[in-house]
């Protein structure tokens, strides 16, 4: 009779290998391993664990530390630089700055001013030799025959107190009252021999001895001896008391006295 062959259970370790069989699939099996992770390119190697009867081979990659920290600062470093960053209210330049910008220097436009335009000399007319003594005056009498006597002058009106004006330049000989009805009277010698005369002054305003100009004033009209209104009696003597005609006399000298 024959014996039942002793049934295998699923659940039963094969026996039936010996020890290098199984060392060798073992083997195998690491380097089947090695090859796959060399050829992906991880570059790792096949380390096996032992003391089981189905060992799963694990594939650990030697620079996977090496990777993970190189990844970690390239991530913190992309975090740093996208930080904004906000520039300071106030800043403060650097010495170095300040003394590198140039001083403003002035252009030489800026220097070259413009010369101002000489302003225009005032031209002043010479004062003639000879002048009106009351220029604008009115003419009441001329040198001639008046009331059966002769009137030596020429008589010229203003209102009482209009300022009376040397002919000429000269030398004042009398000034004061001329009696024979002339009441207050100038006297002044021009040097050349002649002089003239200015009756009936209100008020003197010269001194026997002045040296007097063209023009200058010599006192003020007025009424004084024998007159019937304020006016200046004036005469041009061709020496002391030698009275001529002072309107051709003055004519001659460029003055027109109206007669």
């Amino acid at each position: 009779m024959q014996e039942d062959s002793p049934v295998q259970n699923e659940n039963t370790p094969d026996t039936s290998q010996t020890a290098p069989q199984r060392t060798g699939r073992r083997n195998r099996l690491i380097v089947l391993g090695a090859a796959a992770l060399v050829a992906l390119g991880l570059g790792g190697v096949a380390v096996a664990t032992s003391g089981t009867d189905h060992p799963a081979p694990a594939a650990v990659s030697l620079d996977a530390q090496a990777r993970a920290e190189a990844a970690s600062r390239a991530d913190r470093s992309v975090r740093e630089s996208s930080t904004p960053v906000v520039p300071s209210l106030s800043p403060t330049p650097s010495p170095s700055a300040v003394s590198a910008s140039p001083a403003p220097t002035k252009t030489a436009a800026a220097k070259a001013k413009p010369k101002p335009k000489p302003k225009p000399k005032k031209t002043t007319r010479p004062t003639p030799a000879w002048v009106d003594p009351m220029p604008g005056a009115a003419v009441t009498s001329c040198y001639g025959q008046r009331w059966g006597t002769l009137h030596a002058g020429i008589d010229l009106a203003l209102p009482s107190g209009t300022p009376i004006h040397a002919a000429a330049a000269g030398t004042v000989t009398q000034a004061g009252d001329a009696s024979d009805g002339y009441g207050n009277s100038v006297f002044i010698d021009h040097g050349n021999g002649y002089l003239t005369h200015y009756a009936h002054q209100s008020r003197i305003a010269v001194t026997v001895g002045q040296k007097v100009k063209a023009g200058q004033v010599i006192g003020y009209e007025g009424a004084t001896g024998d007159a019937t209104g304020p006016h200046l009696h004036f005469e041009v003597h061709q020496g002391m008391w030698n009275q001529i005609d002072p309107a051709p006399f003055m004519r001659a000298r460029g003055v027109d006295l109206g007669c």
